[in-house]
């Protein structure tokens, strides 16, 4: 599978937005492939890991965010839910299951409710190996600042939003990816 052309399908403009989707998933690509270079006896699925980073955001197009120019209908929080809906309908399930669950650092059934989300009332917590090294990879980059990647601490504050199981989960994932 090759993921530039699946992108390629739903953003098929050159355009900011595409711009800005393929510099934040190479990004992310880039450091989950690190982290499985420096961690072998994970022994994660590379090949995997960079088709689920490079569309982790495949459904942004659909919610309504206009700092990074994405013009659909639906709250922001809404696009892993419907990237993975457009994943399972390209026939490929293992990584709408990355697409659902990164958000955050995964959204519990409890946050969820919890929180009131625009999302589907089900668990959205990165299970895989693969899932959680994605979920993890893609704290480090913004869509709003292309050009760097967020220092431990920063990447840890932006998902306090998310409430303490989020911030968590990532300490957790710094222990055993870094």
């Amino acid at each position: 599978m090759n993921p530039i052309d699946i992108i390629q399908k739903y953003y098929p403009e050159e355009n900011e937005l595409r711009h800005i989707l393929l510099t934040h998933s190479r990004s992310v690509a880039e450091k989950a492939l690190q982290i499985a270079d420096r961690h072998p006896e994970l022994s994660l699925d590379r090949d995997f890991l960079y088709e689920a980073a490079m569309l982790h955001d495949i459904g942004i197009f659909l919610t309504d965010a206009d700092g990074i120019h994405c013009f659909g209908d639906k709250p922001y929080i809404c696009h892993g839910y419907l990237g993975a809906d457009l994943m399972r309908a390209e026939g490929y399930p293992r990584h709408a299951l990355v697409c659902e669950r990164h958000t955050g650092a995964g959204l519990s059934l409890d946050e969820i409710l919890a929180q009131q989300l625009p999302v589907p009332q089900r668990e959205m917590l990165p299970v895989t190996l693969e899932e959680q090294v994605v979920c993890f990879a893609d704290k480090f980059y913004s869509k709003t600042h292309l050009d760097r990647e967020k220092s431990i601490e920063k990447a840890r504050k932006s998902l306090e939003r998310y409430g303490e199981a989020g911030v968590k989960r990532f300490d957790n994932w710094c222990e055993l990816f870094l």
